[in-house]
């Protein structure tokens, strides 16, 4: 096991449970408890946990776990969600993408589509997601509009007061949004209140707003509220996710897509 590897799979371990001791990792990953000791003093040192005696705890109360980290986690119900989210989007349209690991699937996925190689724009994608935007820049058939602002290291995401200029003088066909919890009742939200502001301008230009989110992340409250879940037209999520969960939301008058 390399490395990074080893890191990612020790910082999710690390948020599901909390703590980890160094015997307790090293058994898990089938390593020595002197490589756990090494890769918890690196991982320290980059403000990624906290050591403790014997093990790590995670960094904070609220711990946020950056996206360079979170790409390997639900990698193919990830890929399907953002294939079905590309398909909904017609050529010409201008798109809001939010940052995250789903999101920039989608990306991928509409620069992907053989319909949209070329056009003038085939696409029209607004974004605060930097690594977004970098790689639709080499797609000359796309016209990419960057929000502007402050970037946060964990998400690679821009925000604060420099994006409401540039939001508040377009309009969206459609905003994608990727979300840390999305519930019926608490509607969709994010981990930082900075993030979940830039969202939610977003769905306010949009003339509908599209949910993409595995299945692990319905149910959930997360700190920053994003939007109520009646401004949600469409979620697309996976198909682990609960029959109940998806009663719910179609309950509530959002049309849910499985894949």
């Amino acid at each position: 096991m390399s490395r990074d590897a080893r890191w990612k799979a020790l910082l999710e371990l690390l948020v599901e449970r909390g703590r980890l001791d160094v015997e307790e990792a090293a058994a898990e990953l089938g390593v020595s408890a002197a490589t756990i000791r090494r890769d918890f003093d690196r991982l320290a040192e980059q403000q990624m946990l906290i050591r403790t005696r014997g093990g790590a705890v995670v960094h904070g109360v609220s711990y946020e776990l950056p996206l360079r980290y979170k790409t390997a986690r639900r990698a193919s119900e990830k890929q399907r969600i953002a294939q079905a989210v590309a398909s909904l989007v017609a050529p010409g349209e201008a798109v809001g993408l939010t940052g995250g690991t789903t999101t920039t699937e989608v990306a991928r996925a509409l620069a992907m589509r053989k319909d949209l190689a070329s056009g003038s724009p085939a696409l029209t994608v607004v974004t605060n997601a930097l690594n977004i935007a970098n790689e639709l820049a080499v797609r000359p058939q796309f016209k990419i509009v960057v929000t502007g602002g402050v970037a946060r290291p964990q998400s690679y995401e821009l925000v604060g007061p420099l994006a409401d200029g540039v939001l508040g003088q377009i309009t969206l066909d459609v905003a994608v949004l990727g979300v840390v919890a999305f519930d019926v009742t608490h509607g969709a939200a994010a981990d930082d209140e900075a993030e979940a502001a830039i969202n939610r301008l977003l769905c306010e230009r949009a003339g509908r707003v599209v949910v993409a989110a595995d299945s692990g992340k319905l149910g959930r409250r997360a700190f920053a509220r994003i939007c109520a879940a009646r401004s949600v037209d469409t979620l697309v999520t996976d198909t682990a996710a609960a029959p109940d969960a998806v009663r719910g939301f179609e309950d509530a008058g959002i049309r849910v897509v499985t894949v």
